[in-house]
């Protein structure tokens, strides 16, 4: 079955891995959007009966999109593909109108038995149409290497997978919907690092923890920022009894940076199949 396929995400390399993932021969069209926006006046033109729609991204969202193509009718069936985990993210575009959600980074398996069981693919049919017609245009392999992939496009990507899993954990174990932001990659010189460490001192809004992890031949250290920090709303989200005093204010720091840092390593660790230990390191 031959259909157009939408992939929108803002970053380049899920959309190589989204379109690397469909079936060869699956789509004589792939399109691609880096925003909502993009999306939108592709979709109103009637260029794509299925779109692989992100969340996380700029201009518009995902969850803004889903709203536009119900409030508009605009014809097309959505697959969520996010890094954002949460059951509440899923619940969400559910009752938006999307008919799936696939987690990030994209699973082979998982793509091939959604598009088998909305009618889109079928196991050995494809194969079979490309053994008998020499002329089928793998169209989905060639455009996906087409896509250009920088050193930060991978670390960007990398890094909204990780802060998926750490809002995952932080949203089932406080019960709350964790907005996600977009992530921001950058090389940074030590001395701006410095600046960013004193103005942390410095300032009655900030709090920090910083935290070492190894592992692989890998040694660095991870710095959280917590801006203008509530510790009484955090300390009764993780139900302590005792909710002022500064002993509970670095135990509420000290807990939830083990949460965030646990996750978002084991995230990252996951993706390249390393395994990060952890030493904390308050300051």
């Amino acid at each position: 079955m031959i259909t157009r396929i939408l992939i929108c995400d803002d970053s380049a390399l899920a959309r190589k891995q989204m379109a690397r993932a469909l079936p060869t021969g699956l789509a004589d069209t792939i399109l691609f959007a880096n925003n909502g926006v993009e999306a939108l006046e592709k979709l109103r033109a009637g260029e794509a009966d299925l779109m692989f729609l992100d969340l996380n991204m700029p201009e518009m969202d995902g969850y803004e999109v889903l709203e536009h193509v119900r409030a508009e009718d605009l014809s097309i069936m959505t697959i969520v593909v996010s890094g954002d985990i949460q059951p509440e993210a899923r619940e969400r575009v559910r009752k938006l109108g999307a008919i799936d959600f696939i987690k990030k980074p994209t699973d082979l398996g998982v793509v091939l038995s959604l598009l088998a069981d909305y009618g889109f693919y079928r196991p050995g049919e494809l194969e079979n149409a490309a053994l008998n017609d020499g002329a089928l245009n793998p169209g989905d392999e060639s455009q996906a290497l087409e896509i250009s992939v920088s050193l930060n496009d991978y670390l960007q990507e990398i890094s909204n997978v990780a802060m998926g899993r750490s809002s995952d954990l932080l949203a089932r174990l406080l019960r709350v919907f964790v907005k996600q932001p977009i992530p921001k990659v950058a090389f940074i010189a030590n001395s701006e690092l410095h600046m960013a460490i004193s103005a942390v001192h410095d300032s009655d809004t900030y709090s920090a923890v910083c935290q070492g992890f190894t592992g692989a031949g890998i040694a660095g250290e991870a710095l959280l920022l917590f801006a203008d920090a509530s510790f009484r709303e955090m300390a009764e989200l993780l139900h302590y009894e005792t909710l002022e005093g500064e002993s509970v204010n670095v135990e509420v720091l000290m807990d939830m940076s083990s949460i965030l840092f646990g996750a978002f390593l084991k995230g990252i660790g996951d993706q390249l199949d390393l395994k990060l230990s952890l030493v904390i390191q308050p300051f």
